[in-house]
């Protein structure tokens, strides 16, 4: 690649994430994972529904304690992550998966506690977001990538710990393909989620 098309092939996402400024205006657009989808039967584990859960709000490193939306170039430099110029999320990435999670777990029929319901003896599932970000291979393809980390607590005492990861190509190379990729990619790690807590012993 010569020194001119690679610094026409690293601005173009940089050009994306500006356009909002064209013309003046720098109108933020919001984005978050959209309606719940609607529950299918291969979707549902083949268990026993699982008893209630207590699910603590997913916690994760502060670079995504932010509204901030977040691609990265790995085709330049994959350890940099850079923002979007004029788009957002409506809450951090967390605040999103533990909101997108529940509402996963619950529409599978699992009854959905809170960290003050630890009186209740119900298991609790700790979630820990290590990684998620729009990630470009080139400057017109990308996909929305998350890793998490899950722990399932019973009496105060690890019964399991998974790694999920998941991606999710985005159909079009600017936030608003990052977002659609992010949402893809959350639903398919909420029921990897729920698959891996079914087979779980419930004792």
């Amino acid at each position: 690649m010569t020194h001119l098309s690679r610094l026409a092939a690293l601005a173009v996402p940089l050009l994306l994430s500006a356009c909002a400024s064209s013309g003046g205006r720098t109108t933020t657009t919001l984005y978050d994972f959209g309606p719940l989808p609607q529950a299918t039967a291969a979707a549902a584990p083949a268990s026993a529904p699982l008893p209630a859960l207590i699910v603590a709000d997913v916690d994760g490193p502060p670079a995504l304690d932010s509204e901030r939306m977040q691609y990265r170039l790995l085709y330049a430099d994959a350890r940099q992550a850079r923002p979007y110029a004029y788009n957002q999320w409506t809450s951090t990435p967390p605040q999103l998966l533990t909101q997108r999670i529940k509402a996963r777990l619950a529409q599978a029929g699992v009854k959905v506690l809170t960290s003050t319901d630890v009186g209740s003896g119900a298991p609790m599932l700790r979630l820990e977001l290590d990684d998620f970000a729009q990630n470009f291979t080139s400057a017109t393809q990308s996909n929305g990538a998350l890793a998490m980390r899950a722990s399932l607590f019973r009496n105060h005492r690890l019964v399991d710990q998974r790694t999920f990861q998941r991606s999710s190509p985005a159909p079009s190379a600017d936030a608003a393909g990052g977002a659609h990729a992010l949402a893809d990619a959350s639903d398919a790690l909420a029921a990897d989620l729920l698959a891996w807590l079914a087979a779980l012993p419930q004792q």
